[in-house]
């Protein structure tokens, strides 16, 4: 499905701007899943503030700028990772096999997930680089039942639903040992559902986008789901206030969604509302591996980081249906 999107790359956006001199206050920041949806953005987003270094096994599909500043490298290849450049000030590592139930159907891309998570802390050991955000997720809490919203200390490696999860609670653990071991400092982000611009993966919202322009129906897994659906730009709001402040927070982990519980039942109808499409909603099980209910306490980025995340899933759904529309040409 990812051809349907692959059009809307623009080869008018130039390099200016995504790199330069560091100056007072620029770092130099390898970005890992830059060609992704938060890694996309996010090089947007810093675009003229410190001098980026994307790196991707993929081409980045939708700014040829952000392109030419990325390292297309297999992160599983520990020679690849040794090739990158070793000055950097701080690695932000977005990169995983990030689709849950694809992790329970093929549980052999988890372990790749672990041992991307191996090469890059241990290329940040040999290179002296002391400072990482790791983008973890909520799947680490599982399902905590009869908790109304889920704080940062309740992470339980039992708990782990799926082998995706677990690839992220490791990568966590691996972060701690690296610390205790080798100094090397860490703040870890646990993501929750990211939805908006720069995503034509399988993922559930632009699965949805695609089946509504072609009136596909709609499965849910799940009747009762509740999650917690978070903004792009909020999310990378979150990464931003992390970077500003890492040597103030490190060693710290945060939840960075929205803070509001969704049934996964409303987006269906709102997306069938806001398309206009007469297509069907089919409901069927949950699937095993995936969490089913989960809303995130965000207290702690609030208080640490200043966080607030502030697009609420309808005006969410909004602007990425116009943005899904601007970009998806004649192909209903």
């Amino acid at each position: 499905g990812g051809e349907f999107w692959i059009q809307t790359m623009s080869p008018t956006v130039t390099t200016k701007g995504f790199a330069g001199d560091r100056g007072r206050g620029k770092m130099k920041l390898l970005i890992t899943g830059s060609s992704g949806t938060i890694g996309t953005r996010l090089f947007e987003r810093l675009a003229g503030h410190h001098e980026l270094v994307g790196i991707d096994k993929r081409h980045n599909s939708w700014f040829t700028g952000i392109d030419q500043q990325t390292i297309i490298a297999d992160l599983r290849d520990s020679v690849q990772v040794k090739d990158l450049p070793a000055d950097a000030d701080m690695i932000i590592h977005l990169a995983a096999n990030a689709r849950v139930y694809e992790l329970v159907k093929q549980p052999q891309l988890a372990l790749d997930n672990m041992i991307i998570n191996f090469n890059v802390f241990e290329f940040a050991r040999q290179k002296g680089i002391k400072k990482i955000i790791f983008a973890s997720s909520r799947e680490t809490y599982g399902n905590i039942v009869g908790q109304h919203t889920v704080k940062e200390d309740l992470m339980r490696i039992e708990n782990g639903e799926s082998a995706y999860a677990v690839s992220k609670s490791s990568g966590e653990g691996m972060l701690h040992a690296y610390h205790n071991s080798y100094g090397i400092d860490f703040v870890i982000l646990r993501f929750s559902n990211v939805y908006g611009m720069y995503d034509n993966s399988d993922r559930v919202i632009p699965l949805w986008f695609r089946q509504c322009f072609k009136n596909e129906d709609l499965t849910v897994f799940g009747r009762d789901k509740i999650l917690d659906f978070t903004y792009i730009d909020d999310t990378i709001t979150g990464i931003l206030g992390v970077i500003k402040l890492f040597d103030e927070v490190k060693g710290q982990a945060f939840n960075i969604s929205r803070g509001e519980g969704v049934s996964l039942l409303y987006v269906a109808r709102k997306l069938k509302e806001l398309t206009g499409s007469g297509n069907n909603i089919v409901i069927k099980d949950n699937r095993p591996g995936e969490v089913w209910k989960f809303t995130a306490d965000i207290t702690k980025a609030w208080q640490l980081l200043g966080y607030k995340p502030r697009v609420l899933i309808d005006n969410g759904l909004l602007k990425t249906t116009q943005w899904y529309k601007d970009h998806q040409g004649d192909n209903r």
